[in-house]
């Protein structure tokens, strides 16, 4: 099997050349560029593509690779908001994704980042830098005895929600289905989540019902001071209503790793650019928001399981062997 992986990053190549050897037969070619209409006909030749959450597989990229004879998408993610299902199942490819990698590092990212917004680790470290060691402005609050809300609890939310009572807080959990890992969590209605939580950590798929679920109703059920994280999809949260709930002050802060105007930024140098008329910069120019570049995967035990997942994937499509669970349409 012949695979195309595009918008390679050095650590990808590395993690996924380190696994070849494990998955005799299959070979890859990497590219730098992203697929796009206008790169997909470089896929010509080849069995397979492996893309990222952020590419570009709308229906015009669908149609240029089934006219390259492309049967079959590698998702080296979990999401796949970013496909065009109804065009792909239309021209019968098959789409195999990475449903769980390291929900740890996931959990990790959305604590470091609750803890990183609410001491103000972020200022207290460009004012030691310069010298500076007051400690004006940078008062937060313990999260022992606190609550916090955790918004969808499959593996990632499960996991943050522990890491959230060992700090000894209050656990409430809104899903459809309850973890049987979590009974130190309490489930509740989600306007109950919203108005009794001190923080709220994002954690369900970007769905039809969970676009923009928080906006500005829900926003002013929330309490005042309450912390925010986002460590999911950026779509979860209409950003226009949350920039008008900061200035409002009706967060403590708030941390993203995700957000509505990320895909242009994921990975990318764009430090020689003026963000005019930017979400992002909009977003940035608050002291109490902290943006960090979708990374809450990247740790190298997720990009080993990724890799791994990846290639199995395709020796599953090429044996008749492919796990059910990690089809995205079966």
């Amino acid at each position: 099997m012949k695979i195309l992986f595009y918008d390679t990053k050095p650590y990808d190549k590395d993690t996924f050349e380190c696994q070849l050897p494990h998955f005799p037969g299959i070979a890859i070619d990497f590219l730098k560029t992203d697929i796009s209409p206008r790169t997909a006909p470089l896929a010509k030749g080849y069995d397979a593509v492996c893309a990222f959450v952020n590419s570009n597989l709308g229906k015009e990229t669908l149609t240029v690779l089934e006219q390259c004879g492309i049967r079959l998408l590698l998702m080296r993610c979990a999401g796949f908001n970013n496909i065009d299902l109804e065009t792909a199942k239309s021209y019968g490819m098959t789409i195999l994704r990475v449903p769980g990698y390291s929900p740890e590092a996931v959990a990790e990212h959305a604590v470091a980042l609750a803890l990183t917004v609410n001491r103000h680790l972020h200022k207290s470290y460009i004012k030691v830098r310069e010298n500076n060691f007051s400690l004006v402005g940078l008062m937060g609050f313990n999260l022992h005895r606190k609550t916090a809300g955790i918004i969808g609890t499959g593996k990632i939310g499960a996991a943050t929600a522990k890491l959230f009572h060992g700090f000894g807080m209050k656990v409430l959990a809104y899903d459809l289905h309850r973890h049987p890992d979590l009974g130190f969590a309490d489930y509740v209605e989600l306007n109950e989540l919203l108005s009794s939580s001190d923080l709220i950590s994002l954690h369900c798929p970007l769905t039809d019902s969970t676009y923009h679920l928080i906006n500005k109703d829900t926003i002013e059920k929330m309490k005042d001071g309450v912390i925010l994280i986002n460590t999911s999809r950026g779509g979860l949260i209409k950003t226009e209503d949350l920039i008008l709930g900061i200035r409002a002050r009706k967060f403590f802060g708030v941390g993203l790793d995700v957000y509505e105007e990320e895909t242009k930024n994921v990975f990318e140098d764009r430090s020689d650019e003026i963000l005019e008329h930017s979400v992002t910069a909009r977003l940035l120019s608050f002291p109490n928001v902290v943006i960090t570049s979708h990374q809450g995967f990247f740790t190298q035990e997720a990009l080993d399981a990724i890799a791994q997942t990846t290639l199995s994937n395709a020796k599953g499509y090429e044996t008749g062997n492919v796990v059910s669970g990690n089809l995205v349409n079966p």
